[in-house]
């Protein structure tokens, strides 16, 4: 057997790198195992990062990748979503004296991640809404009503667990906000509303009014007092005469940069009851069928038709119109009534007495363009109807007031030409401080002239948020002045007009367009020469009925009064009894002639609210003791209220746990005729503090006052910022730096397994 031969340096050197089979085996294979978990972690980790990030960056566009105007809603870390889309869609049943719509709105979200749509909107101020509902493929889910704390509870708690979920809530009785969570990438989510409502009745005219748009509202400026506490020390405290300003000022689109969005469908079934003449749609077109003499169908012409305007349908019978209207509806075992009474029109008897109006006029910078017209004609055409025994004035507002004579004047022809001067040159800027103008119309250097009737005449558009303020104002100091008020525009704040016309004992009037003004206000200066039927008093006899107005206001000229009552078992005879003049008038209505009406309960309920939160403003009930009254009554009739809202929860999950959810307020449409500069200004100042200040009508142009804060622009889509939500930013950090610890642990292990050279 040989010896071993002795290896050259080379082949010493070349197995120094070699070892046994089955270790290199080993340490390849570790090797190996290192680098597939390497893979399988990395590719874990981009995966869990990519989803996060698509969760949160997938939803975001950039101006650029827009191809139509759109309202993009900006983060802080200056990315953009687009606004979810809306159209709605009106179906309107008329029957006699009620109607019954069902609005369905559709929100669309065109984005790639999920959002919460918010969507301010208006409803008649007449409006008992009772239903909501959610359409899902081939489900309904019907809402409940609930107190209004519960209702937004139950909401948060679906929005969390990724329900669909809507909730209908009431900001003032003609603004509502319905906010619906969970709407999924690129999917539609469909919201039925219902309400009831009464028809308007004046001068043997009815009229349905849909309005489309919330206009955007003026919210004064918080008022800071100093408060002593006690003799230690001050402290401060802030009035806010708007405290849900957030809730009732949504973004609104520039109509120079932006076409209008929200578009509308309008059905109409109307049954009057009677023969119809004439039917008229003064703002919109629209195809009209005729089924009979009674009956009358109608839609929107055209397709397309944005949110920009109330939607008014007018309409008169043949002949003589009905002078009264007797209608009844038992639901769980309480019968309800509606009743509507026309008095006659006669001459009127005795002198007509000597008038001492006060005309107030809006030049706030909402009014601009076709409503500071109207507003102006309006007036004009006012002073034109004063005979030379009237007396009068001029008070006109923005954030600042003037009133044109130290008091009220004789109507000659020296004081109406400057009158007429002053008012054609009047121009449209500022806010709507509309409250110390109200004031000082209101100060009667004569509260115990019997023989003068004292009258204030108010024109609006009543674009603020204050109401409440307003309605304040003239129960505190109405005295003997009755007050009218004259809506303006294409969508005016019609619950306030309502409302301060109910509580200042007069009437409200609308006029939407230039060729309404010379007949409307001759129909208002036509009423108010003196009312018609004073002292009214209704009474059910044989029945322990709740009658409602519990107080009747006097009558003007075509006025009808309108009454409700709710009683366990209605029976025996309705009585009005007034006087005309000193003539006494009566009338009587036996309960068995009345007709079988629909939703009569409902209304009922809803004019109940609106009586009591009334007699809140009056003072003669504590707040806390109306809220306590008008949430009995809305649960009781399961209607919407300043107590209640409807809530509508689908139980099915949809929105995955780790998507985040992004709330987007639907962009609304500047009304008709607005114009955007005027309402936000080009550079928006911040709102002076305080009230309004009287200044001289001589003085030079004040600073503007924005409505609300304008929306931000840039390049051409708008924009408006959101709140912040979660990047992946910080999710990103965490990656690389566990991507660079494992490179960094392969890299020692694979140095710790590879021998030393020699």
């Amino acid at each position: 057997m040989g010896c071993p031969r002795e290896l050259n340096s080379e082949e010493r050197k070349v197995q120094s790198h070699s070892l046994p089979g089955s270790a290199e085996s080993r340490i390849k294979s570790q090797i190996d195992r290192v680098v597939a978990w390497f893979l399988f972690l990395v590719m874990a980790l981009v995966a869990f990062a990519g989803a996060a990030g698509a969760a949160t960056l997938a939803a975001f566009v950039t101006p650029n990748d827009m191809t139509s105007g759109s309202l993009l809603l900006k983060s802080k870390e200056g990315k953009y979503l687009e606004a979810p889309r809306l159209g709605a869609d009106y179906s309107v049943t008329v029957s006699g004296p009620t109607g019954r719509t069902v609005l369905t709105q559709r929100f669309t979200n065109p984005a790639d991640g999920w959002v919460e749509g918010v969507y301010v909107f208006p409803l008649p101020e007449s409006a008992a809404v009772d239903t909501l509902k959610i359409v899902s493929g081939n489900r309904v889910i019907v809402g409940e009503v609930r107190e209004k704390q519960e209702a937004k509870v139950i909401y948060e708690e679906a929005k969390r667990a990724g329900q669909t979920a809507s909730l209908l809530e009431q900001e003032r009785p003609n603004i509502f906000t319905n906010s619906v969570a969970n709407i999924g990438p690129h999917e539609t989510v469909v919201v039925q509303i219902e309400y009831q409502e009464t028809i308007h009745q004046s001068n043997g005219t009815y009229s349905l009014r849909l309005p489309l748009v919330v206009a955007p509202r003026y919210n004064p400026s918080p008022i800071v007092q100093t408060v002593d506490f006690n003799a230690n020390g001050y402290g401060i405290a802030v009035n806010d005469p708007v405290p849900d300003r957030d809730r009732i000022s949504p973004p609104v689109l520039d109509p120079r940069k932006n076409d209008p969005v929200n578009p509308v469908t309008i059905s109409v079934d109307l049954s009057a009851g009677f023969t119809l003449a004439d039917v008229t749609s003064h703002h919109h077109s629209v195809k009209m069928e005729t089924i009979d003499d009674t009956h009358r169908k109608l839609v929107l012409d055209g397709a397309d038709v944005p949110a920009d305007r109330d939607f008014e349908l007018t309409w008169t019978a043949k002949g003589t119109a009905p002078q009264v209207g007797l209608f009844r509806e038992t639901i769980q075992g309480k019968d309800y009534l509606l009743a509507s009474v026309t008095p006659p029109s006669v001459p009127a008897t005795g002198p007509v007495k000597p008038r001492e109006t006060v005309f107030v006029i809006d030049n706030s910078g909402s009014m601009d363009g076709p409503s500071m017209q109207q507003a102006k004609d309006a007036l004009l055409q006012g002073l034109d109807t004063l005979k030379p025994q009237d007396h009068f004035n001029i008070v006109r507002f923005d954030d600042t007031y003037d009133v044109l004579f130290n008091g009220a004047v004789p109507a000659n022809k020296e004081y109406l030409d400057q009158a007429r001067a002053f008012v054609s040159a009047l121009q449209a800027n500022g806010g709507t401080e509309m409250v110390p103008a109200l004031k000082a119309a209101l100060i009667d250097a004569h509260p115990q002239d019997a023989g003068t009737l004292r009258q204030v005449v108010f024109i609006t558009d009543g674009a603020i948020g204050n109401e409440q303020e307003l309605f304040a104002t003239i129960g505190q100091g109405r005295g003997r002045s009755r007050i009218f008020m004259v809506g303006i525009g294409s969508a005016p704040n019609t619950y306030l007009m309502t409302r301060a016309a109910e509580m200042g004992r007069g009437t409200f009037t609308l006029i939407s367009e230039v060729d309404q003004v010379k007949s409307r206000m001759e129909e208002l200066f036509n009423k108010i020469g003196q009312p018609v039927v004073t002292g009214l008093t209704a009474t059910l006899d044989g029945s322990s009925a709740v009658l409602s107005p519990s107080q009747l206001p006097d009558l003007y000229r075509g006025e009808p009064v309108l009454m409700m009552a709710e009683a366990t078992a209605l029976k025996g005879t309705l009585k009005v009894d007034g006087m005309i003049g000193d003539t006494p008038w009566s009338v009587s209505l036996p309960v068995t002639a009345a007709a079988q009406g629909k939703g009569i309960s409902k209304l009922w309920a809803h004019r109940k609210v609106a009586e009591i939160e009334t007699a809140a403003t009056l003072n003669q009930i504590s707040t806390e003791e109306a809220n306590k009254q008008v949430l009995a009554v809305a649960l009781a009739h399961q209607i919407v209220s300043s107590q209640t809202s409807l809530i509508a929860v689908d139980k099915s999950p949809k929105r995955p746990a780790n998507m985040p959810l992004t709330r987007a307020d639907v962009p609304l449409n500047l009304p008709a005729g607005w114009n955007f500069e005027k309402v936000f200004g080009k550079d928006v100042p911040a709102p002076l503090p305080g009230p309004a200040r009287e200044r001289d009508a001589a003085a030079d142009p004040y600073v503007q006052l924005a409505v609300a804060t304008a929306p931000v622009t840039a390049n051409a889509p708008q924009q408006v910022a959101l709140p912040q939500t979660a990047t992946p930013a910080g999710l990103l950090a965490i990656v690389g730096a566990l991507l660079a610890m494992i490179a960094l642990a392969f890299r020692l292990l694979a140095m710790a397994l590879t021998p030393k050279q020699a």
